[in-house]
C-alpha cells in the first residue's frame, strides 16, 4: 500500500485536514505531519531562529511547532523512515489561486515536498463563506491520488487543486489567473496610540483569463494547475545572455 503523507498551514486540528483524513481512510498508510497551530500565509517560510518542536500526539500523527515547510523537513529527514509515495497538503479553508500561491502555507508545504523529489498536491476549497463542506474535496482527492501514482507527475511539479463549495462536476486543468485581489489596508490606533494596520483584500471580478484558475471557480469547475518549482525563465535567461559580455571585466581594486 503507498504511504500517504498529510499536512496543512490550518494546523494539525483543522476540519480540512481531519476531513481529507477520513476521506484517504483505506487508501493507503496515513501519517500526519502538521503545524500544531494555524500558519496560514506562510508561504515555504523556515524557523531559523528558535528550535522547532514536535510531538507525537496520536499514531502517526506529528504536531510541529513550525511552518508547513518546517514540518515537511522534519518528516523528510528525521520523522520517517523513508520518503512517502506523495504528500496531500489540505485540505484549506479557502481557495489557492493567482498570485496566492505566492503567499499560501498550503502550496510552500508541497513546494517544499516536490525539492525532495517527492510527487505532492495541495488542495483547497475555494469559498468566501464560513460554513465549509470539505467532504466534496476529499472524495476528490481520493479518485485523484491513484492517478497521480499510476501516471506519475514531472520532477519538481505539484499539482494545485482548488474545488468550489458548490462543484457542478466539470474538471479543468488552468493556468495561474494573473493578480486577482486588490491589497486593503484598514488603519486604527491602539489604546497606547501606536498606530496599526489591518491587512485584507478584495477580488477582482472582471478581466478573468478564460483558462485559467479563477475562471474555473467562477464557473463552478475544479481547477487542477501545474507548478513548476524551477522558476527560472528560459526567454530571459537567453535574450539577456549578452549582458554578461558588458558586464564582466577586471575587478577593481579596493
Amino acid at each position: 500500500m503507498p504511504h500517504i503523507l498529510l499536512t496543512n498551514d490550518d494546523g494539525i486540528h483543522a476540519p480540512g485536514l481531519r476531513a481529507l483524513a477520513q476521506a484517504l481512510e483505506g487508501l493507503g498508510t496515513i501519517t500526519i505531519v502538521a503545524p500544531s497551530q494555524e500558519r496560514s500565509a506562510a508561504a515555504q517560510s523556515l524557523t531559523l531562529r528558535q528550535p522547532i518542536y514536535c510531538d507525537l500526539i496520536a499514531e502517526r500523527e506529528y504536531s510541529v511547532e513550525g511552518t508547513p515547510a518546517d514540518a515537511m523537513i522534519l518528516a523528510f529527514h528525521t520523522l520517517l523512515a523513508e520518503k512517502p509515495d506523495i504528500v496531500v497538503s489540505g485540505i484549506n479553508r479557502g481557495g489557492n489561486v493567482g498570485e496566492n500561491i505566492y503567499y499560501s502555507g498550503t502550496v510552500g508545504a508541497a513546494m517544499e515536498a516536490a525539492i525532495n523529489r517527492v510527487p505532492a498536491v495541495a488542495v483547497s476549497v475555494a469559498y468566501r463563506g464560513k460554513e465549509f463542506d470539505f467532504a466534496p474535496a476529499g472524495r476528490f482527492t481520493r479518485e485523484l491520488i491513484p492517478l497521480i501514482l499510476r501516471e506519475g507527475l514531472s520532477p519538481g511539479v505539484i499539482l494545485n487543486v482548488n474545488v468550489p463549495q458548490d462543484w457542478a462536476g466539470e474538471v479543468r486543468f488552468t493556468r495561474q489567473s494573473s493578480k486577482i485581489t486588490r491589497n486593503l489596508l484598514q488603519p486604527g490606533t491602539d489604546p497606547r496610540g501606536r498606530r496599526y494596520y489591518w491587512l485584507s483584500e478584495q477580488q477582482f471580478v472582471e478581466g478573468i483569463g478564460p483558462d485559467t484558475d479563477h475562471a474555473a471557480i467562477r464557473d463552478g469547475a475544479i481547477s487542477i494547475t501545474p507548478l513548476e518549482l524551477d522558476q527560472t525563465h528560459e526567454q530571459s535567461l537567453n535574450h539577456l545572455s549578452h549582458w554578461a559580455g558588458l558586464l564582466q571585466g577586471t575587478p577593481r581594486q579596493p
